[in-house]
């Protein structure tokens, strides 16, 4: 749906023409008569290419009747990559068939940016509609010789991956289907998959994980990502994320007005398998061990419940305070499992994970806690690549006493003041020393805020792993 290329062989619906501000150019191709006829329409709107200022114009050009728009893009100065999302996603999403456009500034024929744009323009979970969304096609005009967009295409496609996941609904995606999508997704694009079901779970000892899913008709399934291409065979990159296809609260059960987007209670997940199949697909040369922990927090007489002490996979003992605080368990097992029996030798993972990170930033920035400094530079070089904004939170050792239990090892929550930092802090006691990042996406994962981003499930974080993985 997006292509680049450097001859003009057919016609379109619109030719687009961006400008910045004060510089707007009419193609030298155009008959002298239908320029000035252009000139006299810009003057008569008074266009001038302000931000997101459009003027579109029909003409005759021979026997072929040419639609034309002009799209401004602000003042040069005030540029940014993030003006330029905004701006083409807002015009975009208008419009429809296909569109050609071209600039005489470099700057703005970022074709990197462009197909991200196209990509979030035209996703849109209709699995469940007989009628059908029709795609834009958009091609963009560069002279000279051809770009190579298969990464933009790959990231775009591994995006939407994510997003579908997080869009259906939990009827269909449970611990069991989403180990068989994820193992149907391995295949086509090029990386190993095992799952472990409740006895194999249950003989390694990962009763966390367990706890949370043993009330669901449904059992927790880990699913294992192996992508091994590395150079550096002392390197073994771990990507962990929070697999809970649907959250009750367990038997602190959630408001029903809170539970109606609990399936995106997995969208750590749906990042961290979008994020594999970039990898793979894109051949990367490293490796890399991704894991879900994948279940369903429901209530039955089997719950575990608020009080209940339970033995981790590392051996530490958990004191249960609410079990609508389950992510944090099943991720503990799993970075302990990612530790032990796969051998990486750094975890980033990422999850839906607090309520109180969206009291903090809200739904426009991810909260990302580390252990190590080195490694959180570089996801944010990663994130900001993609126009995904985080922010470092505080990770003081004084947050840790607050999950001081009298009972057991730790409590697994650690109140209401700092959730987001003593959720993290639990966390971090199951690293057990290696670099670490979380990524709390319980705002940035489902859009309200972004400009550049439709409603609905955003697929937070996949370019960004990637990025991490590869550019380092």
């Amino acid at each position: 749906m997006f292509n680049v290329i450097n001859k003009i062989g057919k016609s379109y619906d619109l030719n687009v023409a961006l400008t910045f501000e004060g510089e707007v150019e009419i193609c030298e191709h155009i008959s002298a008569g239908n320029r000035e006829l252009i000139k006299k329409l810009i003057d008569k709107k008074e266009f001038t290419g302000k931000k997101g200022e459009l003027l579109k114009v029909d003409f005759l050009e021979g026997e072929y009747l040419i639609s034309m728009a002009f799209l401004g893009m602000g003042k040069e100065d005030e540029f940014s990559l993030d003006i330029y999302r905004e701006v083409m996603f807002d015009f975009l999403s208008k419009e429809k068939g296909s569109i050609l456009i071209s600039s005489d500034k470099t700057i703005l024929t970022n074709y990197e940016i462009l197909g991200e744009i196209v990509s979030n323009v035209n996703y849109s979970f209709d699995s469940f509609k007989e009628k059908k969304a029709k795609k834009l096609q958009v091609e963009l005009f560069i002279s000279g010789e051809e770009k190579n967009i298969s990464e933009t295409v790959l990231l775009g496609e591994a995006t939407d991956i994510a997003r579908d996941l997080v869009d259906q609904p939990a009827n269909v995606i449970n611990p069991v289907t989403l180990a068989q999508k994820v193992v149907e997704l391995g295949a086509v694009y090029g990386f190993e998959v095992e799952i472990l079901d409740e006895n194999d779970i249950e003989r390694l000892d990962m009763n966390l994980l367990l706890a949370v899913g043993r009330a669901s008709i449904t059992k927790p399934r880990l699913i294992v990502m192996r992508y091994l291409n590395g150079k550096d065979k002392n390197e073994r990159i771990g990507l962990i994320g929070k697999g809970l296809t649907y959250d009750t609260g367990g038997l602190c059960i959630k408001p029903a007005d809170s539970m109606f987007e609990m399936k995106s209670d997995m969208a750590g997940a749906a990042s961290v398998i979008g994020a594999m199949c970039a990898i793979a697909a894109g051949k990367v040369e490293r490796d890399v061990i991704a894991i879900v922990p994948a279940c369903e927090n429901a209530i039955n007489e089997n719950a575990y419940r608020p009080g209940d002490i339970i033995k981790s996979m590392n051996g530490k003992t958990v004191e249960i305070i609410n079990t609508d605080a389950e992510g944090r368990l099943a991720l503990a097992d799993a970075i302990t499992y990612a530790v032990r029996n796969e051998k990486v030798t750094e975890i980033v993972d990422i999850a839906t994970l607090t309520g109180a990170i969206m009291v903090a930033l809200g739904s426009l920035t991810t909260g990302v806690f580390s252990n190590c400094d080195e490694k959180y530079n570089m996801i944010e070089k990663a994130s900001e690549i993609h126009g995904e904004k985080v922010w470092r939170m505080p990770l003081f050792e004084e947050y840790a006493e607050q999950l001081k239990s009298t009972v057991a090892d730790v409590k697994h929550t650690g109140g209401r003041m700092g959730g987001s930092v003593t959720a993290a802090k639990f966390l971090e006691g199951f690293a057990e020393g290696l670099p670490w990042i979380h990524m709390d996406i319980a705002g940035t994962s489902f859009n309200s805020s972004v400009k550049w981003l439709k409603k609905g499930a955003t697929g937070v974080g996949v370019k960004a792993l990637y990025s991490y993985v590869k550019n380092r």
